[in-house]
Formats: C-alpha cells, structure tokens, sequence
C-alpha cells in the first residue's frame, strides 16, 4: 500500500478506557505519527444496550488526559447502520451472500450434532444455495457471507507473521442479523474501508476476527489494510490481566497520581522497545516506534517498573507544571478539602517547596502527602511517631532552641541550617536530637523534606508558632 498512512483506534463505550485500549490507542498514535499519517477515532457502540453517552466521555476524556489526540471528528459506528445495510445489499446481489431462514432450533441441533461429533460448531450452509421461495413463513431471515470452503484465509500480519486460517473453520457466518442490524465483523469491515484506513493494530484476541473480515474486505474486491495484532498484556505473574494486577481504567492511574508523560512512556515500553531505553520523551518513541518492531510475547504489567518511571518524571519535571497538576487531581481526591480551600493562599509556599518535595516523590499523590504540612492548621495533629519524638527532653530543646531562630539574621535554608547546627553544638547535642523534635513540632510527622527546607517554606512567623505550641 502507498500512500498516506491512517490507523484507528476503536473502542466499545461500554466503560472507561482501560490501559489496555489506551496501549493500543498509543500504538496507533505512534505510527500514525512516526509515518506521517493520522489517526482516526471511532467509536464503536452498535450495542445499545451496552453503550453510553457517559462512556464515550470517558474514554475521551482518557485520551485527552493521555495527550493522545486524533484526526478529524469521533465516528459513530451506530449512525452508518444504513451503509452497513446497503453493502451487505450489494453482496446478496453480487451472489457473494445470501438469506438464510434456519430457525434457532435448527441452528441448536446443528451445534449438539458437532458436539457430538467432536467438532467445532459450525453453520452448515444449508441456506447457501436454496432459493428463497422456499423459505418458511413468517421467519426473519439473516444475511450470510459465503465464505470460500476450500483452501485457506491468509492474514499477512506485521507482528504475527504470515497466520493461515482454514476455510472449513471460518463457516458462513452473520452479517445482518434477523432484526436488520449489522453485526461487529460486518460494521468493522465497512467503516474501516471507508474511513480509508490503511493500517489496523489491535489485540491479538482480534486475529480470527481478522480472517472473517478478510473474507467479506475480499468479496467486496476491497484492499485489504494491513494488520498488526499486537500481544495483550498480563500480569507480573504471567495471568491475564484483571484488576489486581491493574486492569483499571486511565482515569484510576490519574487519581493515583501518575503523570501522563510516564504511563504513555511506560505504555510504550509495554511489548516493544527500543535497546535498553527506559525514558523515552514523546520525540523519541515518534522517532522509533514502528510496529514491527512489537514483541509477539505478551508483556507483564509491573506496577514498580511503572512508578519508577513517574518518579523519574516527577523529579525532573518543573516545579510550576507539578503544582498545576496537583491543583487539578486534587477534586478526584478524597479527603483533600483542606488543602483544596486553602490552596490558592499556600501555592507560593508549595512551589517554593516543590525541589524538596520532588526528590522523595514517586507520584503526585506522594507529593500532597509530603506537603500537608504546609496545609496544616494549627496546633498540628501529630502522627503516632511524632507524638513519641516530641517527649519532655524534646519539647525542652524546642524552647531552647526558639530564640536561637527568632534571632536569625535571614529566614533561609543557609541561616536556619547555621543556626541549627550552632545551637546544637553549644548544648553539646548531636543534631538529630535537635532536627528531629523541630521536624515533628513544624509537620506533625517523623519523615518530611529536610527540616531546614521546611522551616525555611513555612516561614518565620509560623515556624516559630508552631514550634511554640510544642515548647515544654
């Protein structure tokens, strides 16, 4: 095929978009962009019953987040069900399909007969060649491909290879169903014809479907567009993927704090690669990406390796980006009221925090955490390990210490730090005597950044009122 490259991605709005819908939309925004083609959206809702308004906002919404942008306008399979109809039309002209009137007892019976018989159940074909005048009263017919019978149906993949499908296998299956409506393998065929989609990447649980559609892109005297089928992703203990092992939608992976950069890195990585490149930028995987390049083994999800990759993202991304990010997870967050009312008024003071918080941080969640105490109200609540630090000797040291701080010349990391450390020397104290009660009075925990970036954040006035509601 020449020509402008156009991939699709094709989800069912039946829910969120899962990280493995959002995987091979990548895949397909990948190469559309590494060839200079495009990427299409369909979306692909001709259950009705199944699909929702809520769903298609969703998984846009999971895209958007993604920074995973197509081309042109969604398409609604649901809105073509009248092109759907009128190819089937030409192909019971064209004697390539045809009526058939089994009833679902016949179509039972055939089933438990192949059963029996140690075969797959298969459709008999005997509408294939019977004249319509013979059909029974009052039955809807549905409309059936004639699938060849001889030989065998080839899917020349570019990730599976060249994978051969025996005809007597692929049966003449449903393209119209009895009530008019066109069925999945049908609508595919039709809409990715005429969207000119050139390329098709999607799971390898597609492959068979590929065959079937083969046959009618072949009746129609269509090109068939390329395929990729690429492998699913299971979990670290090799399973297919569920929900522990984080088969969730995107929109989970945003509440959990991680960056969009890192999960379409780590994404990326997920059954191809480029050597031994972990971090990639956007640039990079445009760059590199080819889908040949995919593995054919399916690949694990490895909740580590996925926020060892956000914290590298974390730590080197700016400090303004990560406050921004913050401010919009937190209405998904529970528990976050506090810090949302008294946001606006803390933001200076959290991005003045921001280099310090980002060095222990592996995701945006962690970083709330480590910076609640800049949201704190006094006097603090203290964390159990806090409250052990902060015993008689220690709330002792804080009132000895609070005029050594109240006399520093500047309020910064340099002169707290000096002043700390002169203190503690002059009591003849080793400094974590000393760093340790000043971080539980100024946080309400044991772990914090260091203890002279936040006092140096919070500033002086609250430094030292809360250190003041803990002196002995």
């Amino acid at each position: 095929m020449t020509g402008e490259v156009v991939t699709r991605f094709a989800p069912s709005p039946t829910g969120f978009l899962h990280i493995g819908g959002a995987r091979t939309a990548l895949f397909n925004w990948l190469y559309a962009k590494h060839t200079g083609g495009k990427m299409l959206l369909r979306i692909e809702d001709t259950d009705r019953e199944r699909s929702s308004q809520a769903a298609v906002e969703a998984i846009l919404d999971g895209l958007h987040w993604l920074g995973l942008e197509w081309d042109g306008e969604p398409l609604s399979q649901f809105s073509r069900v009248d092109r759907h109809r009128e190819v089937a039309e030409e192909l019971l002209s064209a004697g390539k399909a045809y009526y058939c009137y089994a009833s679902p007892e016949e179509l039972t019976e055939m089933r438990e007969k192949a059963r029996a018989e140690g075969r797959p159940p298969r459709y008999d074909g005997r509408w294939r060649d019977r004249d319509p005048s013979e059909a029974p009263e009052g039955v809807k017919p549905v409309i059936r491909i004639k699938a060849p019978r001889d030989g065998e149906t080839v899917v020349r993949d570019m990730v599976q290879g060249e994978v051969r499908f025996p005809n007597k296998d692929l049966d003449d299956f449903i393209i119209v169903r009895s009530d008019g409506t066109p069925t999945y393998m049908h609508a595919v065929v039709v809409d990715d014809h005429d969207m000119g989609v050139t390329h098709i990447i999607r799971g390898d649980d597609h492959l068979t479907n590929a065959a079937r559609q083969t046959i009618i892109f072949e009746a129609m005297g269509w090109a068939v567009p390329n395929m990729s089928h690429i492998p699913l992703i299971h979990g670290p203990d090799g399973a297919k993927l569920s929900k522990r092992h984080g088969a969730l939608g995107v929109e989970a992976y945003r509440a959990m704090g991680y960056l969009p950069e890192a999960l379409r890195n780590y994404l990326a990585r997920l059954g191809w690669s480029h050597g031994d490149d972990e971090i990639m930028s956007t640039e990079d995987m445009i760059s590199w990406f080819d889908v040949t390049d995919v593995n054919k083994g399916a690949a694990r999800f490895d909740f580590a390796k996925l926020e060892a990759i956000n914290g590298h993202y974390v730590r080197s991304a700016d400090d303004a980006y990560l406050v921004d990010r913050i401010e919009a997870l937190l209405p998904e967050l529970e528990g976050t009221e506090a810090v949302r009312a008294a946001f606006e008024e803390r933001r200076p003071q959290l991005l003045a925090a921001m280099p310090g918080l980002k060095e222990r941080a592996k995701t945006l969640t962690d970083l709330i955490d480590s910076a609640g105490y800049l949201f704190a109200q006094r006097p603090l609540d203290f964390d159990e390990k806090a409250a052990g630090i902060l015993t008689d000797d220690a709330r002792a040291v804080l009132g000895r210490i609070r005029p050594s701080l109240e006399a520093a010349a500047e309020w910064n990391v340099e002169a707290l730090d000096a002043a700390v450390r002169a203190f503690a020397e002059s009591e003849g104290l080793k400094l974590g005597k000393v760093a340790q009660p000043l971080r539980a009075a100024l946080t309400g925990r044991s772990t914090s950044p260091g203890v002279f970036d936040v006092l140096a954040v919070l500033g002086r006035e609250e430094s030292l009122a809360r250190i003041g509601d803990c002196e002995a």
